[in-house]
């Protein structure tokens, strides 16, 4: 894909909904509209709705840092979303996920060395993706660990991403600093 098919909007080529949405977002942790929010901006009332959902899971939701990068770097393979996998893999390692993890699901094969907790949250995560459910033993990991809310926001956190990848990979933005993209 040659150009973006949802090109960034300036502040004059928005409506007053899009213009209201942008600033809600750039108001917010993310601090500007970028990734797939340049794509969502051209549907505000979706935009707001989304960033809102992410905006808890990513920075209100009740699971550590690291288990969140890591639901979503396996989301980014499993869609194989380049801007996904850019960004994130960055936030896993500066949020403690080994250099070692990140390699590994970027090369599409289960890490050797994870904690009990990041083995758990990987299972469970493979297994949603793979079949669309996580299985008993995996679901019962995680309720053991973070509660049946916890198993619900691991839940979220693959939607979401899942739903940002589609969002991303559709959109053909380029990819930020016009980096190669990473995931083979």
């Amino acid at each position: 894909m040659a150009q973006p098919r949802f090109p960034k909007l300036t502040p004059e080529q928005m409506t007053p909904a899009q213009r209201e949405v942008a600033a809600e977002i750039a108001a917010g942790p993310r601090g500007e509209v970028r990734g797939p929010f340049i794509a969502l901006l051209h549907n505000p009332e979706l935009a707001s709705r989304v960033q809102k959902l992410g905006e808890h899971l990513r920075w209100e939701g009740k699971l550590p840092d690291a288990l969140k990068e890591l639901a979503v770097l396996v989301t980014a393979r499993r869609w194989t979303c380049q801007h996904e996998w850019v960004m994130h893999s960055k936030l896993a390692l500066e949020g403690g996920l080994s250099r070692e993890t990140v390699e590994a699901i970027a090369a599409n094969v289960e890490p050797k060395r994870l904690s009990e907790e990041e083995k758990a949250v990987y299972t469970f995560c493979r297994e949603v993706h793979a079949t669309g459910r996580a299985g008993d033993a995996a679901f019962a990991a995680i309720e053991k660990r973070f509660g049946l809310d916890g198993a619900l926001e691991l839940v979220a956190l693959n939607g979401y991403y899942t739903l940002m990848a589609m969002v991303l990979n559709t959109a053909g933005l380029p990819l930020p600093g016009d980096v190669e993209p990473p995931l083979k």
